[in-house]
């Protein structure tokens, strides 16, 4: 028999007395000196992604106050207190992925800090807007900035960490979003408390100073070392179809009727000029994305995912915080002290969320937590005007811990699936696909909300002939507006806030059965595609190697 070589390559007899050689450590791609700050950059990151979360929801604490008369607000109306929020959504989700390309282009950094400098003038002029519309117009320019950061957030970290760590820093990064959705209400609570109507923007300001000192020290710059020729055409396709599709989601919500010419008529719009886009990327030889990634079910999947989870979270705060602070009473302080263990179980899971995916794949965690998702929907329906406030907190927290065990790993199919030089493209298409997620939640959901609710006040409000038609119909559009009437009647209408509770508790009813049936397709979606194991994806190396061949010929 032959003597085993040793570990040198000879093939001469081993010592028994020599100690084994030890493996060689894996090849690093992440340089020395920026891997041994990765946890530092990542918390720069983190504090980055945190204000332009934050700030989306600490806004909807002082929409009323904003809307009282001069000097306490704007008086601003109806209209346009939901296009300063609508205008940045608009803004943000149709440059996401114009702003994942330049970071790609021209480096991450660069494009991480234009966005925070942009962000953080929007906030100042926000904070001290003389009127509605120009209010209206700076919320624009803190979702150019906000479009720029979130991104490059993610697109960073995939080029600061190796490989194997990466499941659990976008789990640090997933839980972030979390914790910023729901302390935004508490951080607004607190603010107007003791502070006028614009220091929820105002109080943007020292953070995008401290964290573009941060990102200026630590934060290294990356970029496609072969980004190929700009796709002008491929660029403008994407912002007009985006921005088509999000307008049309947003009216349709706000009309409460997607049947509506132009809601369908928009939608449609968008929809047509994205499947243009798709076919210009096919046919182009300098695509802006390869369309090629979505012929993996696996990516296609992820992403899916991705737009579900957060079209039910974010669906689900909207309505829930009428149901605190509507039907049960609470402050807009309090009501964000109780969303607070959804974020909890969020920040505690999402970074622990790989090891359950290391041991029972990704294919099984991700189903298993949908289907949890879906039952804390179901879970709502315990929920009535006098119900203990506990339950709520109880389906929170194991909504927030389901949640945080699919974000992660879907994120990080979706990020491994590119080469990490289109970190900034896999971002871009990660973070629009949530965007549109969210936002056809609210729009979708707020909408079933109001039509179920119209429908069972309605009748109450007809039996009142001493209002005008035109007030009763006013009246009906939601539980704050029959509240409004309710108070202005006096003791005579103590029965109809009662009847506008028990409307509003069966409309929330049936969205949340809503919200458990799209949480179940997500599940079904992740049982038939989503892959087993976390393992290599093969799909992220191959146009890697076959640039590298090219370039070597």
């Amino acid at each position: 028999m032959a003597a085993p070589s040793d570990s040198s390559g000879s093939s001469g007899p081993s010592d028994p007395s020599r100690p084994p050689t030890p493996p060689a450590p894996p090849v690093r791609e992440i340089p020395e000196r920026i891997h041994r700050r990765r946890w530092a950059i990542l918390s720069t990151l983190m504090l980055s992604l945190l204000i332009v979360v934050l700030d989306n929801s600490i806004l909807n604490v002082a929409m009323k106050t904003i809307a009282t008369p001069s000097p306490a607000g704007l008086g601003a109306t109806q209209s346009e207190l939901e296009w300063a929020i609508n205008s940045y959504t608009l803004v943000f989700a149709g440059l996401l992925f114009t702003s994942g390309l330049l970071g790609d282009r021209l480096g991450r950094k660069k494009v991480l800090l234009f966005g925070l400098a942009v962000f953080g003038t929007g906030s100042v002029l926000a904070a001290f807007a003389g009127s509605p519309t120009e209010l209206i117009v700076f919320r624009a320019v803190m979702g150019l900035g906000g479009a720029f950061v979130m991104p490059a957030t993610l697109a960073v970290l995939m080029n600061v960490f190796e490989r194997e760590e990466q499941p659990k820093a976008i789990g640090v990064w997933a839980g972030g979003v979390g914790l910023a959705i729901a302390i935004g209400p508490i951080a607004g609570g607190l603010l107007l408390d003791r502070f006028w109507w614009g220091s929820v923007f105002l109080v943007n300001v020292p953070i995008v100073l401290i964290a573009l000192i941060a990102m200026l020290i630590l934060v290294p710059d990356s970029k496609d070392p072969r980004p190929g020729r700009l796709d002008p055409v491929g660029v403008l396709l994407s912002v007009v179809g985006l921005v088509l599709l999000v307008y049309g989601i947003i009216k349709g919500g706000q009309l409460a009727d997607f049947t509506a010419p132009q809601v369908y008529g928009t939608i449609a719009g968008g929809v047509v000029v994205l499947a243009a886009f798709v076919v210009h990327q096919k046919r182009s030889d300098h695509p802006s994305i390869d369309i090629g990634y979505f012929r993996n079910p696996a990516f296609c999947a992820a992403i899916a995912a991705i737009a579900l989870v957060f079209f039910s979270l974010m669906g689900v705060t909207f309505f829930i915080v009428f149901y605190v602070q509507s039907v049960r009473g609470y402050s807009p302080l309090q009501a964000g002290l109780l969303i607070l263990p959804l974020a909890a179980a969020q920040m505690i899971f999402a970074p622990r969320a790989r090891l359950a995916v290391d041991r029972y794949g990704a294919r099984a965690v991700c189903a298993f937590s949908m289907f949890v998702v879906a039952d804390t929907m179901v879970g709502l329906l315990l929920l009535d005007v006098d119900s203990p406030i506990w339950i709520m907190e109880a389906l929170f927290f194991l909504q927030g811990a389901a949640m945080a065990h699919i974000m992660p790993p879907v994120t990080v199919t979706v990020m491994q699936a590119l080469p990490r030089e289109k970190a900034g493209s896999g971002s871009a298409l990660n973070n629009v696909f949530r965007q549109v997620g969210g936002t056809l939640g609210v729009a979708v959901l707020g909408s079933l909300l109001s039509t179920t609710y119209r429908d069972g006040i309605q009748g109450r409000l007809d039996a009142m002939p001493s209002i005008p038609a035109g007030a009763r119909h006013a009246a009906g559009e939601s539980i704050e507006a029959t509240l409004g009437l309710a108070g202005r009647l006096g003791p005579a209408g103590r029965s109809l806030v009662a009847a506008a509770d028990d409307a509003f508790i069966d409309a929330m009813h049936v969205t949340a059965l809503s919200s458990a049936a799209v949480s179940v397709l997500g599940a079904g979606l992740v049982l038939a595609f989503l892959p087993g194991k976390m393992g290599p994806a093969p799909q992220a190396a191959e146009p890697r190697d076959e640039r590298r061949a090219g370039a070597a010929r």
